[in-house]
This record gives structure tokens, C-alpha cells and sequence, in this order.
């Protein structure tokens, strides 16, 4: 089972890019593998002109298409997820997370901003037909501290949180990994290869 890792942050490097490499880590341990896309390394002018005809948008569509779940991360900005992140949201057609597990991520200033998942991003993720979207985690500022040499450190309260969702999305995934190897797998044939 494949997860994605979608980063909407603007910046190269932030803390919400700390906070979804960390969760990647965690998910690494529990035996799933996982790619990454940030949304700001794709085309401006393709991304914002929606040319899906743009070889990298057409990747990054695909990168979504093939993952069975999606982790997505972004700082609130003006009590919302980034326009960048919404730019590809809205290249996905509308079925673009059908099937999917996602785990929605966000960082910000203060605690005052945390519904901005449930209010913003949530709702363009069910219309995306996400199967489920797992507990939002939302983190402040104050509770990722990066340390050099040692990397990021989190508070107590954002740790467990970050540790539930992890173990969720792990646990769904092998659900689904199950569900899948008892309904759909077929025994084929070894293929021979022409000498």
C-alpha cells in the first residue's frame, strides 16, 4: 500500500515540511512506504493556469491516483489552507480521492486557527470523495521546536496527537490491505520470458 505525502506549504522549509517529514518517518516505521510532493516545486504558470496538460501536473495527478492513502499538510494562512495547496485540489477531478485514506496536517501561530481544518479543508476533501478522513492534527508554532543536530522535537500534547493519527492511518491501511488480499488478488501465472 502507497501513501503521499502532499506538502502545500509555500516555504522550503517550515514547519509544517518539519511536521510531514516527521509523519513520514513514523509511517516508514510501522512497514509503509511513501513518496512526497510538494506542491510549490510544480510549474506556477501550469499550476495556476490549471494546464493539466504540464507534464510535471500530470505526475503529480497520477502520484494521487496510484496512493491508497494521502497525508496532507499545510500552514493556515488567514484562517484557511494555502492557495497553493487549493490550486491542485482543484486539478484533481472530483472523484480525485476516491478510495483514499487521508490524514490532514496543519500548522499555525496560535491555537486560535485550529478549525480552519474541519471548516476549510475538510469539506474539499469529502467532495473529493476521500473513503475517510482520518482526526485532524493541528500543531502551533510553539509546539514543534526544531533541534539541530537532533531534529524535530514535539510538545506532549502534539506528540500523542500525531501519534494517533499515524497509528489510524496504519491501521486503516492494513484493514484495507486485507480487504483487498481476500476479495481482489488473483493467482497468476509465473510470466517466461523469451531466451
Amino acid at each position: 500500500m502507497s501513501i503521499l505525502l502532499i506538502g502545500g506549504s509555500p516555504a522550503a522549509t517550515s514547519s509544517t515540511g518539519r511536521l510531514l517529514d516527521h509523519v513520514g518517518e513514523k509511517l516508514a516505521l510501522h512497514g509503509h512506504r511513501y513518496s512526497k510532493l510538494q506542491v510549490r516545486d510544480l510549474p506556477p504558470q501550469a499550476l495556476l493556469h490549471a494546464d493539466t496538460s504540464d507534464l510535471a501536473i500530470k505526475r503529480a495527478l497520477a502520484a494521487v491516483a496510484a496512493a491508497d492513502a494521502v497525508v496532507i499538510a499545510t500552514p493556515v494562512y488567514k484562517a484557511s489552507f494555502t492557495g497553493i495547496l487549493k490550486a491542485f485540489l482543484d486539478l484533481l477531478p472530483q472523484d480525485g480521492l476516491a478510495g483514499k485514506l487521508v490524514l490532514p496536517l496543519a500548522t499555525g501561530g496560535s491555537q486560535s486557527h485550529m478549525l480552519a481544518l474541519d471548516y476549510a479543508l475538510r469539506p474539499v476533501l469529502h467532495a473529493l470523495d476521500a473513503r475517510h478522513v482520518l482526526t485532524s492534527v493541528y500543531a502551533t508554532s510553539q509546539q514543534l521546536v526544531w533541534v539541530e543536530g537532533s531534529g524535530l522535537a514535539l510538545d506532549q500534547a502534539i506528540s500523542w496527537r500525531v501519534q494517533a493519527g499515524v497509528e489510524a492511518l496504519a491501521a486503516g491501511l492494513n484493514a484495507l490491505s486485507g480487504r483487498i488480499g481476500d476479495s481482489y488478488v488473483v493467482q497468476a501465472e509465473p510470466v517466461r520470458l523469451a531466451s
